[in-house]
């Protein structure tokens, strides 16, 4: 959740752009060590252990170092049996404790919702709650507004096409251990989120959705979120070390690994963030023994040892395709995303908070689960570095295909898809909405190629099939939708199953508002210069002109002070800051774009005046009303960026 924009390769920008968005985990693609290095030209046996955790250590020696991380753990089923639990770092740098695979206990974030899924299957075929059924049927303390005709259902909710926006700014998170615990009907309802697609329409992946998901798990079965979790996974799994309950147990406490941030050259220990009310979300704290332990269950159809978590069917069925985008590409399963590496099905999911980073993937068609997570540094690009490693030694891909021949029809309609995209997954009726206005994808076309980023960074695709495009040297896709008339709508990366991108109208693109402020700034200082320069004409002006000058230096100064601070208050905010609360500075910025809405009218309607009085030359009525022009252009993204007014989730 903490990283930043730095590269403009399309995978990298995924990333990034997905935490900005509210940080859920994504994959990078960044390897720090290069697969062929470490592998033999035959495929190694993942039995031998021995081999298996020199490659491991291998890696993440050079991960440690490399991407400043505190912690680490990495544990690997296979056939039913744990092959490899293994820690790395240390869990408390004060007391000099070892990460220890069976206890230490890793935040896992947004990969606490596998456990909220399972929770929603084995109540699903107990007949409890049906797929398909207005989840208003089963909820008590909350009710989702009828916003269209279709209701949303569990499996909406499941697959991450309940069309909610997405929101947080100032309250998903926070570091005080005090406000816990919240009620999570108590937190839907204070903060609920708008509906913004017809359900079943399109995947925007929704921390709201699986925190609903909980709190029916929570009312159906008639026991709290945290006590279901504890009796009817962990118990029966033998997780012994693990807990979705906030802060964690005092029992489980001295297992607790603590999140670090390099300070100075050494680790300095960082407040933990809590869920709250959002933990049937992200709550979750877990060994990575107990997780393989969850690994083995979903993938012996249900069982581990002696325990049936879950029935055959019920597995299969939430391990099933649920929804797609494309019938060509991967799609999102019942609580897991679908993936495709190195040829291979792969069910996923990830989690990140600003300190931790975590991956679990299992290959069903393999038998084999991995899991990852990471206590601080650049930990998701390490995860995915971990994860490209292990898949080209263990699991390689075949050749990679080029494609064949393009037709000269596909080659036509190529420029068609270029131009500028947002997440699915961003919010429209709050001031998280202006934490998207950066979050662009830009889609280009050289040679009749579609291509993301540039120089050595630049990704490029080939069409192969209508609206589907291949990765020029890889294996990456793009698909595209098309209304009736043919106008390209969304765009669907191969890599990013529950997150599609939509076909930013003009006025939500960077490419517009850029030189709109930019313009408007350049207007704005000239106006500020003149006013420096004529103080003796304006001086010896008549009462009324003089006001009428000194209104339009008064709106330019404060049009670049609300400009300034937007980038500098608004922007500045780090994530922990943005999603825990709303800081005094932000409360008082935003009197700046209401009073300056005010400035505006009277810029307005002095500007009138001066044409009907005809105040000074023609050229300086028209610079003057430029100014305004100007004015009104910046009224208009504050308005629509969500900056008038305190407009908070």
């Amino acid at each position: 959740m903490s990283l930043y924009i730095h590269k403009i390769s399309y995978k990298m920008i995924v990333a990034a752009l997905l935490v900005v968005l509210m940080g859920s985990s994504m994959l990078s693609i960044l390897a720090p060590v290069s697969a062929s290095a470490l592998s033999s030209s035959e495929t190694p046996d993942l039995n031998d252990t021995t081999r298996l955790t020199a490659f491991i250590d291998g890696i993440m020696k050079v991960q440690m170092d490399s991407y400043k991380i505190p912690g680490a753990v990495v544990s690997i089923v296979k056939d039913g049996e744990l092959l490899l639990a293994k820690g790395y770092g240390q869990s408390n740098y004060e007391t000099g404790t070892p990460i220890d695979p069976d206890t230490s206990l890793f935040r896992i974030a947004s990969t606490t919702k596998l456990f909220t899924w399972t929770a929603v299957m084995q109540l699903v075929e107990q007949g409890k709650i049906d797929l398909d059924t207005d989840i208003n049927t089963y909820l008590k303390s909350v009710k989702i507004p009828k916003t269209y005709k279709e209701p949303i259902t569990m499996r909406h909710l499941m697959t991450h096409t309940a069309g909610f926006e997405e929101g947080g700014v100032g309250y998903q998170i926070t570091t005080d251990p005090k406000k816990l615990p919240g009620s999570i009907s108590e937190t839907l309802n204070k903060h609920m989120l708008a509906r913004v697609m017809p359900p079943g329409e399109l995947m925007s992946y929704s921390n709201y959705g699986a925190t609903l998901a909980g709190l029916i798990v929570e009312e159906v079965s008639g026991i709290s979120y945290d006590d279901y979790i504890q009796q009817n996974i962990f118990e029966p799994l033998g997780m012994k070390y693990a807990t979705v309950h906030e802060p964690i147990p005092a029992a489980l406490k001295p297992y607790e690994v603590l999140g670090y941030a390099k300070e100075g050259g050494k680790f300095t220990a960082k407040p933990p963030t809590f869920e709250g009310g959002f933990r049937p979300a992200g709550s979750g704290s877990v060994s990575a023994v107990d997780m393989a332990h969850f690994m083995i269950a979903h993938l012996q159809e249900g069982r581990y040892g002696e325990t049936q978590l879950l029935k055959p069917e019920t597995v299969n069925l939430m391990h099933s395709s649920a929804f797609r985008f494309d019938e060509r590409l991967p799609a999102m399963a019942l609580g897991f995303e679908d993936l495709r590496k190195n040829g291979l099905r792969v069910l996923s999911h990830g989690g990140a908070d600003t300190l931790f980073s975590t991956e679990l993937y299992l290959m069903p068609d393999k038998q084999i689960g991995v899991f990852v997570s990471f206590s601080g540094g650049d930990g998701g690009t390490a995860a995915a570095g971990l994860l490209k490693s292990f898949f080209d030694r263990y699991l390689p891909a075949g050749e990679v295909e080029s494609p064949s021949a393009i037709s000269p029809e596909l080659e036509k309609s190529v420029q068609k898809y270029a131009g500028s995209y947002q997440f699915t997954r961003r919010n429209h009726s709050d001031i998280d909405k202006f934490f998207s206005f950066m979050a662009q994808l830009s889609i280009g076309v050289e040679d009749n190629k579609l291509v993301i980023g540039s120089g050595a960074e630049q990704e490029v695709f080939v069409p192969i099939e209508p609206n589907l495009f291949q990765e020029v040297g890889g294996t990456g896709k793009l698909a595209f939708r098309t209304d009736d008339s043919g106008k390209v709508t969304y765009m669907f990366l191969d890599i990013l199953s529950s997150m599609p991108l939509e076909r930013s109208t003009l006025f939500n693109q960077t490419k517009f508002w850029f030189p709109v402020l930019g313009i408007s700034a350049f207007l704005f200082l000239t106006a500020l210069l003149g006013f420096v320069y004529r103080r003796q004409e304006i001086k010896d002006m008549p009462l009324a002109q003089k006001w009428a000058v000194r209104l339009s230096a008064l709106t330019a100064a404060w049009a670049l002070v609300a400009i300034a601070g937007a980038l500098l208050v608004v922007m500045g905010m780090d994530l922990l800051q943005r999603l825990s609360q709303i800081t005094p500075s932000l409360v008082v910025y935003l009197f700046l774009p209401i009073i300056f809405v005010i400035l505006t009218v009277a810029s307005i309607v002095v500007s009138v005046i001066t044409w009907k009085y005809k105040y000074w030359t023609v050229l300086k009525r028209v610079h003057y009303s430029l100014v305004a022009l100007a004015a009104v252009m910046l009224s208009l993204f504050f308005y629509h960026w969500n900056l008038l007014g305190w407009q908070f989730g």
